[in-house]
């Protein structure tokens, strides 16, 4: 432990000393241009309007997994909050049939499986949280600003839709993360689209193909851990605690490498334990946290409670009635579309991998807690922070904001109403930067033990490597890194989107089981 703290200094010493530049920027932004450009890659709708590839992808699949399974959206968010609440935990004590199929990852004795160590790591709550973990975050806060200052009140009418379609996405990826998970002698879950792609492939007779999907999966997996879902994270985090405690007056100022060393070792902390660890960080970090931000909006929402009914039919006339806004109704359409995607991750594939630690011998049971994540991410988090910035008057329409602006304006919202509440914000941005970074790294960790194997020594260097990362993402300025790494995250899309349509059947199958359960105990 000694040891690793003195690495951890001494490479934050190095890395305030010698930060990256803009000449690296560059170099860097003109080796890996070309990838960025082809995942952000823009398909022309109007003169002025293009939407990316990629959505178009993740709305095509929701879509059609909202018609393929009859609205699951819906008539399975009951069952999905009954699950959570432990309603139907007796149905875990008989075996289910998935248990004895001639499956490779559950070639196991029956009587072994039942055992609670053997047959998943957490709890449905845990699983949630975990996963939720990693979508909710700054999309909450500083995309849906960039959203609604792109294409007005009316984003947030597209972005409410596209929500409840991705909970037909997060069902299907995650009922296939738990039938493809492998559990090893020591009771760990390894799951995911890695082994769905592979091993749920092979079974159609596609295992080629099945294990080409599950590499390139796993290589932008670990590739998006370090960035989007670390970097990026910390980076953001730190901005925003500078603004709140006064810029360039600020006692951190400049001093981004000791924000990212103490991120670091907290994070490693937490991820050391693996999945139980994380877990238990997160069932009790995420309902804070999001509690904390709901409050907070909640409570300038009830100072307004007037303005309320006319930011609702801003957002409706908005969203088919806009003029000269980011090219029409096209244009407001997308960046509600775009938000709400890019939000809850839907369709990329990264929740599958927190979901098959669940315990449970239903994988179907998992698949329908999964749908609740884009309702509480996109539906309720999103929705409340666009209502908060419209009402406040903090969007500017046609204005260009990145990401930190983004979190500015959400902060000045919330500042409107009470004075020290943008330190509330600041509390949360950590909390949940901090939160998505632990359960990335569960991510990156699993894709990188499907590539290099699951020994302790291959374990602790990704680990290493990921607390590094942290203190980078802090100190220095790495836009074209982190766009890099952002394509990556939504380049899973591509191998994982690919199965998901492949093993549809298989998702019909496990949730015919699972509602047979429910029946025969009822």
């Amino acid at each position: 432990m000694v040891r690793f703290l003195i690495f951890f200094l001494f490479t934050n010493l190095l890395q305030k000393q010698y930060s990256l530049d803009d000449q690296i920027n560059e170099k860097f932004e003109r080796a890996t241009g070309w990838f960025v450009d082809a995942i952000f890659a823009q398909i022309p709708i109007t003169n002025d309007v293009g939407v990316p590839w990629v959505l178009i992808v993740l709305i095509t699949g929701a879509s059609i997994f909202t018609i393929y399974f009859r609205g699951i959206n819906f008539t399975g968010f009951k069952t999905a909050i009954r699950i959570v609440q432990g309603k139907y935990d007796h149905l875990e004590a008989l075996p289910s049939s998935n248990m004895i199929e001639e499956n490779t990852s559950q070639k196991e004795d029956v009587d072994t499986t039942r055992k609670e160590d053997t047959d998943g790591e957490v709890t449905h709550f845990q699983a949630l949280t975990a996963a939720l973990s990693a979508t909710v975050g700054l999309g909450n806060i500083a995309g849906v600003a960039i959203a609604l200052s792109i294409g007005g009140a009316g984003a947030t009418f597209w972005m409410i839709l596209v929500g409840f379609l991705g909970m037909a996405s997060k069902f299907v990826e995650c009922t296939l993360g738990v039938k493809y998970r492998e559990i090893d002698d020591n009771g760990r879950v390894f799951g995911g689209p890695m082994y769905y792609l592979s091993k749920g492939l092979e079974e159609k007779g596609l295992k080629k193909l099945g294990k080409v999907l599950a590499i390139v999966f796993a290589m932008m997996c670990i590739g998006g851990s370090f960035g989007g879902g670390n970097m990026f994270q910390v980076n953001q985090a730190f901005q925003l605690f500078e603004y709140v405690t006064g810029e360039e007056h600020s006692f951190v100022h400049g001093k981004g490498w000791l924000f990212g060393l103490i991120m670091s070792i907290l994070v490693g902390v937490v991820i050391i334990g693996g999945i139980k660890k994380i877990a238990k960080v997160t069932d009790k970090i995420v309902p804070a946290m999001v509690l904390l931000y709901v409050l907070a909006v909640l409570t300038i929402l009830g100072i307004n409670f007037q303005s309320i009914p006319d930011a609702f039919i801003a957002i409706y006339e908005g969203a088919f009635k806009p003029e000269g806004i980011a090219g029409g109704f096209i244009g407001v359409l997308i960046q509600g579309f775009k938000r709400a995607a890019f939000s809850n991750e839907a369709g990329i594939g990264s929740a599958s991998i927190a979901h098959s630690a669940v315990k449970t011998k239903y994988a179907a049971s998992e698949g329908l807690v999964a749908l609740l994540e884009p309702f509480i991410d996109t539906v309720v988090i999103c929705t409340m922070t666009a209502l908060v910035l419209i009402i406040t008057g903090q969007i500017v329409i046609g204005a260009q904001i990145n990401d930190a602006q983004g979190v500015v304006l959400t902060s000045n919202a919330l500042r409107s109403g009470i004075s020290w509440f943008p330190y509330l914000l600041s509390f949360a941005v950590i909390l949940f930067a901090f939160s998505s970074m632990i359960s990335w790294s569960y991510y990156g960790h699993q894709a990188w033990s499907f590539l290099f194997g699951r020994g302790k020594k291959t374990e602790y260097v990704y680990k290493i490597i990921f607390c590094l990362f942290v203190v980078i993402g802090a100190a220095a300025t790495l836009d074209s890194v982190t766009l890099f790494s952002d394509a990556m995250i939504f380049a899973m899309l591509v191998p994982n989107m690919i199965g998901l349509f492949l093993l549809l059947s298989k998702v019909k199958e496990e949730l015919l089981k699972y509602k047979k359960a429910i029946k025969s105990q009822s």
